[in-house]
Formats: C-alpha cells, structure tokens, sequence
C-alpha cells in the first residue's frame, strides 16, 4: 500500500489509499468498514484513470487458495458462516486464513444471537456465549506469539479478546493492529469503544495517520468532550471532507450530546436532503423530535423508515419513540424489544425501554434494561442517570447518590445531573454539598432553571436569609430575561419571600415591587395585597426614605449590603 499521509495536503493519494483499503476490507467481509471508507472515498474529487491505484500484488498462495477462497467468499456472503470455514480450512494464504477465522467466529456469534432470541425473554440475563471464542483465542495467540498475523487478523484477535472480557490485552493488540493497518477503521472503532477516559486515551502509542484525526473526534464525541470533537471535523470539513455525510452525522450527534437541540435538528435534515434513504443515526434524530414534541415530523420519520426497511435496529427505536411520545409506552416497550431480538448489543434500545419501564412504574424491569445499557457500553450516562432516578423512586439515596455521580463523572457540565445530586445530598442531610451541586449547575448554565431556586429553598430552610434573597434574585432576573414561561407558582414564591425579606429590612420599595408583582400570580395574590397593606401602614407612620436606610443599615456593616436590589421595571412575568 502507497506511504501513508500524515496530514491531508494530498488528497489525491488519500483518495488512493480509501480505495486500496476498499478492495481489501471486500475481500475479507468487513462490510462496515467498506461502508465507512466508500463514503469517505465519495467525498472526496474522483481520479484519473491513469492515478487509479494498481490492484494488490497476489502471492503464490493466494494464487494456491484462489478457487477455495472464492468458493468460501460465496458461501461466507449469504451468511453460510461454517460452510465458508469448512472449505478454507486447508487454505495457507494470510487472506484465505483471516476469512477462516473470521467464519468461525461470525458462525459463533450468529449461533449466540439466535439462542439468546429463542430462550429468553428481553430482559433475562442469559449465560449464552460464543462457543467458537475460546478456540479461537488459543489459536490466534499462538500466530500471535511468533508475529504471523496480519493487521486484520490482529484486529480479529481484538475483537475475540474483547468478547473473552480481556479488555487491557484487546487494548494492545488493537494499538498494533493500527499500527500495522493504519487505514482499517474497524480497529480504530473498536480502539475507541476501550477507552474509557482522557487519561487513558493519551498513554497509547498511535501512529501517525491522517485516520486518526477521523479517531481523534470520534472519541472525543464518545468521552463527551464535544467543543474539541466539533474542532477536529470543522478541521476535517476545511481539509477536504466537507461533502462527507459521514461527518456531517457525526457533528449532528455530537450537537445533540450537548443539547444543542436546534442545530442538531438543521444538520439532520440536511443530511436526510443528501442521503434520503440513509437509516443510520435516525434513532438518534428520532430522539430529538421527541424531546421537542413535533409529533408530525416523528410519524413522517417513523413511516418513512418502515417503506425502506422496518426490519433495522433503528427503524424500530424510531417507531419506539413515536409511540412513547404519544404516551402509549407499552407498544413503545414492544418496539425497543423488537430492535434488541435484531442487535441484543443496542446501546439505544436498552436505554430507552428503561424509560419506558420507568413510565410504566415497573422499576425492577426499567433497572434491568438500565444495566444492560451499562454493560453494553459503560460511558451511557443516561443509563446511569436513568438506575439513580429508578433507585429514588424507591427511596433508596445511598443507591441514588452512587448512580447519579457515576452519570456527573461522564457529563460533569450537566446541570441536570448536578440537580439530580444535589437534591440527593439534600435527602441524606449534605446541606454544604447540595448548595455546592445547585451552585455548580447554575454556573454551568441550568438546562431546566430550577438549580438557583433549590439553592433559595435551600438556603432559606438553613436560614440562611441574605443568601437565600441573593439566590432568588437571580433565579428571577434569569427566569425574565429569558423570557421563558415557566411555572408561576415558582416565580411567586420567589416574590413572596423577596417582599417579606425586603420588607423586614425595610426596603420599602422593593418590597412594594415584589408585592406588586405577587398580584400577578392568583396563588400570591392575596398575600402581595397584605403586604402592600402593611407597607402602606408603616409609611404612614414615618417619614423616611428606604434609600436612607438602606445607606444606615449598610454603616452598621449588616449583611444587606450584600444584595442588590432587585430591578424587576423593565421584565413582565
């Protein structure tokens, strides 16, 4: 294969290389991988005949193993995995081997993927296992050991070790798979679904490539560090890619990682206008229109996929939605069990039939279907997110507490995941804790704007008065120049407390604003008329201004010097 590039000034010869890399991963079933390169390949300007690159050399064994190995490669296409195995059991070329153990496996994992359909039910935990696995491992360890395997070959032994749970040997042997076969995205991919953290990303040795920009933002998105995920394809769209479909889905999923919802929403239907039959990542987009509640657009999404293909993973998580949506959570259930009897491994399905079990008020199944999410894949903070809601329901903090810091570790800039705490710290009597959660969350920007308002509550049961008004001053003035409706009652206890408190330190005329402002609510209504009442009382039994006092009060060094005064005139409830 061509030298590779270390950066992207030569497209031309990455172009040669994706359709190198093309016609080796077709020759060996890595269909994936194939799709991965082709849409890249696609992006990019197409050659001149004469830059086409020359077909690979052919040994004298694979000229030996050419009738077997196309035999086999017929047999191995229409999914006849042990019949593909049997003739190329006597095979000695490193492509005829790679498809013979790459049979066997595959053979394996179907045999696995159709017991565990037949037996259990979506929920059981089974103890099926891929019967080929430890075979398998013995024999490619052995190849291993005297350095007889190839780049493919290695990132199939990955794949075994991955599967045998022998996670920090995976780790190694997919790093020299990628060292040896630079331009093979499946061992990138799997690389990627090892590692766990930043820290551990930066101890591996990878080579130089310009694949492993594509590898870099790929984790990047996975570890939920998305403004240098977002970086590294604006870099990959300026050097070249930027007809790639493959990377506009990529920036949409990393938009609607950090809820971004609007732009996530735009690059979705503007991938749908460039690949209109594209079924990957609609799960995704279908999440995104539930969360936004457009109904219409959903159904249109979820029809849509059903007339191409309504027996894919995808489609099923989509109609799963549509009915979620439509608060009809058992055929939802229905569907999202459907998706994990077609890929038992669907992080998605998991995930999302716990909420539907949660909705449903069956904790024991919404745990169940939370920690297959989890062992599927352990960076799913909504899983986590999803057991600490379920373990609250049952009242059990402890459990909660352990729940919910495992889904901060993974979004520690989620303001709802630092609620979700706080009100647990609040539960087990951590009052410093959960006022540094609610803290932490309004900082972070409160997704749903109730962090600063059980910092208040908070602070006003701890009688902590001057913190507490501080607190609700805020939550009000972010709550108006948002301009957003939230629910009144909220906004009314604000001004209720901020009136008595303005009012007890006699700031009569931001106390006379707030009570003003409680008339505008039908809860706080009659207690803005008292307090306007008694306001009106005290003024008529003196003469002094509340600017001079609060100057007085501010001399004798009290703590109201500390709040503002609160400038509701130019906001409107």
């Amino acid at each position: 294969m061509a030298a590779l590039c270390s950066e992207f000034g030569d497209l031309v010869q990455i172009k040669k290389q994706l359709i190198s890399v093309i016609s080796l991963c077709k020759e060996r079933g890595l269909v994936h991988s194939v799709k991965w390169a082709s849409e890249l390949a696609f992006a990019l300007d197409p050659l001149p005949k004469d830059e086409l690159p020359p077909s690979h050399l052919v040994s004298e064994e694979d000229v030996q193993d050419l009738d077997a190995f196309a035999l086999a490669k017929s047999y191995f296409d229409l999914k006849e995995y042990d019949r593909a195995a049997y003739f190329l059991r006597g095979c000695h070329s490193k492509k005829a081997y790679f498809l013979y153990m790459y049979s066997r496996y595959l053979s394996g994992e179907k045999k696995k993927d159709d017991e565990t359909v037949d037996s259990l039910g979506p929920l059981e935990k089974g103890q099926v296992r891929n019967e080929a696995l430890r075979e398998l491992r013995v024999e490619l360890s052995k190849k291993h050991r005297a350095g007889e395997l190839d780049g493919f070959t290695l990132y199939l032994y990955g794949v075994v070790l991955r599967k045998l749970d022998l996670l920090k040997e995976a780790v190694e042997v997919f790093v020299e798979a990628t060292h040896t076969l630079p331009l093979h995205w499946g061992s990138w991919l799997e690389l990627c679904n090892l590692v766990t953290n930043i820290e551990m990303l930066k101890s591996l040795s990878l080579p130089s490539c310009w694949i492993k920009d594509f590898f870099m933002a790929h984790i990047y998105t996975e570890l939920q560090m998305i403004p240098g995920a977002l970086q590294k394809y604006q870099s990959l769209i300026e050097a070249g890619f930027s007809k790639s479909t493959y990377i506009i889905s990529q920036i949409a999923v990393a938009y609607h990682n950090i809820r971004d919802i609007d732009q996530a929403l735009a690059l979705f239907n503007e991938l749908r206008e460039q690949d209109p039959y594209r079924i990957e990542n609609m799960d995704t987009f279908s999440n995104l229109l539930y969360v936004k509640s457009m109904k219409p657009e959903l159904s249109y999404l979820a029809h849509n996929l059903v007339e191409i293909d309504k027996y894919r993973v995808e489609t099923c998580c989509v109609i799963g939605n549509y009915y979620s949506l439509r608060s009809q959570h058992e055929k939802a259930a229905l569907y999202f069990q459907r998706a994990l009897k077609l890929n038992p491994r669907c992080l998605g399905a998991w995930t999302l039939m716990g909420h539907e079990y949660m909705e449903m008020k069956n904790t024991s199944a919404a745990i169940q279907a939370y920690r297959h999410a989890i062992e599927v894949n352990k960076r799913d903070y909504r899983a986590w997110y999803g057991l600490g809601q379920t373990y609250e329901i049952l009242k059990m903090p402890f459990y909660c507490l352990y729940y919910y810091r495992k889904a901060h570790q993974l979004r520690p800039n989620d303001s709802r995941m630092l609620v979700a705490l706080g009100e647990c710290y609040e539960k087990l009597s951590q009052q410093v804790e959960a006022k540094k959660c609610y803290w932490r969350a309004f900082s972070v920007g409160d997704v749903e704007k109730m962090a600063l308002l059980k910092l208040a509550k908070l602070q006003e049961q701890l009688t902590e008065t001057d913190e507490a008004a501080q607190s609700y001053i805020i939550y009000i003035q972010e709550i108006f120049s948002c301009g957003e409706q939230l629910e009144h009652v909220e906004v009314s206890t604000a001004l209720r407390y901020l009136g008595q408190y303005y009012f007890k330190n006699k700031l009569y005329d931001e106390a006379s604003l707030c009570a003003q402002r409680c008339c505008d609510y039908n809860d706080a209504r009659e207690e803005g008329k008292a307090l306007l009442r008694q306001i009106s009382q005290v003024r008529d039994q003196t003469e002094t201004a509340s600017g001079e006092l609060f100057v007085s009060l501010s001399d004798n060094n009290t703590p109201i010097k500390r709040v503002s005064p609160l400038n509701l005139s130019s906001f409107t409830p």
